[in-house]
């Protein structure tokens, strides 16, 4: 891929959630809320601190990651939906 997220920005391709419930009843697509589980594609240098000093990031690329339902920007690259983020929005990692 020929993009690369600048200073804290994290670039994210989201995983889609089961389609069944614990139950084994499907859900259809109308009532699917997009998940708020994904994966890190890429992700910028780092901000800089008041220094001047580069402050690495604290995910990489590959991590399994939660952020907020309303979190980053939609983009498509590439033909595949992704969201452009800051390191901020993001709730933890995964494992």
């Amino acid at each position: 891929m020929a993009f690369r997220p600048l200073h804290d920005r994290v670039l994210v391709r989201r995983i889609e959630a089961e389609e069944k419930t614990a139950g084994g009843i499907i859900i259809p697509d109308s009532a699917k809320e997009k998940p708020s589980e994904g994966e890190i594609v890429a992700v910028g240098e780092g901000a800089r601190n008041e220094g001047g000093d580069r402050v690495a990031l604290d995910v990489k690329a590959g991590d399994r990651v939660l952020f907020g339902k309303w979190s980053g920007t939609e983009v498509k690259l590439d033909g595949e939906d992704l969201l452009i983020m800051k390191e901020s929005d993001i709730m933890g990692i995964i494992g």
